[in-house]
């Protein structure tokens, strides 16, 4: 199968206590695995087989819902992992600072926009900082397992480079229906430095 599962960068419990051991555990090895297993199955003997995940989603509407979901989910959940650190740094600095400045007008301000948009998203989704394809830096939401990078989001695309997953398995069995708690304990494991290093790389695919 071309898809595997992505190791987590980190201890199941490192992420504790703002990420509890339990979640992270099922979350990763049973959620995720379940969207690389699907995925893997609806692509398997396709014309789309050995294309990039990247390329798949950016052209989504050609596919059927199996892929869009389970596409989706891998993708997000392996940004998702990537971002989060025991660790972290614990704000952005040099372009990405002056751009959400520019955009938000601090930090706080930022955080705020995109806890709306989390705590706001009816049901399963996610809540996104992405990279438009005219170099702009963005928040939006999406439902389930969808992404920016999907053609289905014609007023919000481009690369998504922070992501929070707030469907209730990320959460539930910590926060039980308290969405905004888990979403301000989301800022003491992101590492801004993931970040940054996902906005040069979106920078560098539009060419800015």
């Amino acid at each position: 199968m071309k898809y595997t599962l992505p190791a987590l960068p980190y201890a199941v419990d490192a992420l504790e206590p703002h990420f509890d051991k339990e979640t992270m555990t099922i979350h990763h090895q049973k959620h995720h695995q379940g969207y690389v297993n699907n995925l893997n199955n609806a692509l398997e003997g396709t014309a789309f087989e050995n294309e990039s995940l990247e390329d798949i989603l950016k052209a989504i509407s050609n596919h059927g819902v199996a892929v869009r979901n389970n596409g989706g989910g891998h993708y997000n959940h392996s940004l998702f992992w990537s971002i989060l650190s025991p660790n972290p740094k614990k704000e952005p600095t040099g372009k990405l600072a002056a751009e959400i400045n520019n955009q938000f007008g601090s930090l706080e301000s930022f955080k705020a926009v995109l806890n709306k948009a989390g705590s706001s998203r009816f049901g399963s989704g996610w809540a996104w900082l992405f990279v438009n394809y005219n170099g702009a830096i963005g928040v939006t939401s999406t439902a389930n397992q969808d992404n920016p990078l999907m053609d289905t989001n014609p007023t919000s695309q481009g690369y998504p480079i922070l992501g929070v997953d707030v469907w209730e398995h990320a959460y539930y069995l910590k926060y039980q229906n308290r969405r905004p708690d888990y979403l301000e304990a989301f800022w003491n494991v992101l590492d801004w430095e993931a970040v940054e290093k996902r906005y040069e790389e979106a920078l560098g695919k539009i060419g800015k």
